[in-house]
């Protein structure tokens, strides 16, 4: 009992270490689709199939419609969208609108309501994640 409850213990640890460089990289593009986010609309217009998505979290993901059109939809309390391996988008008549389509994450899970809608500046993305990428390169001490 003693041992599996140390082992336990050891397992969460070494969980909660090899995390923190996984939130490291969520906040970081986070901020970057942030920041090259443009102000909230109330709809996109969406034509299957999507393109590519990436999850920022419990909270929002990124949809792109092609490879130079991407949205940045917040999704309050989505759970499961970290883990999710694909995702569905409901939309009317080829329209995804805030407060009325979702986005689906599994076939078991509640869909989760789109509550907010902002176009995504892919140019301005890409300078973003470069100033991100930015090392300072300094001559060794011997």
């Amino acid at each position: 009992m003693k041992r599996s409850l140390l082992a336990g213990a050891a397992v969460m640890v070494i969980a909660g270490c090899s995390s923190v460089p996984n939130a490291q990289r969520v906040a970081q593009r986070q901020a970057a689709y942030a920041t090259a986010a443009g102000a909230p609309v109330r709809n996109f217009r969406f034509f299957l199939p999507m393109w590519s998505w990436e999850p920022l979290g419990s909270d929002q993901v990124v949809v792109y419609t092609r490879p130079k059109e991407a949205w940045l939809l917040d999704v309050p309390g989505c759970t499961e969208l970290p883990y999710a391996n694909t995702i569905g988008v409901t939309s009317n008549l080829s329209q995804v609108s805030i407060n009325f389509d979702k986005v689906i994450t599994g076939r078991n899970q509640l869909a989760c309501t789109i509550r907010q809608i902002r176009p995504v500046d892919i140019g301005k993305l890409k300078a973003v994640q470069q100033e991100q990428r930015q090392v300072t390169a300094e001559p060794r001490r011997d």
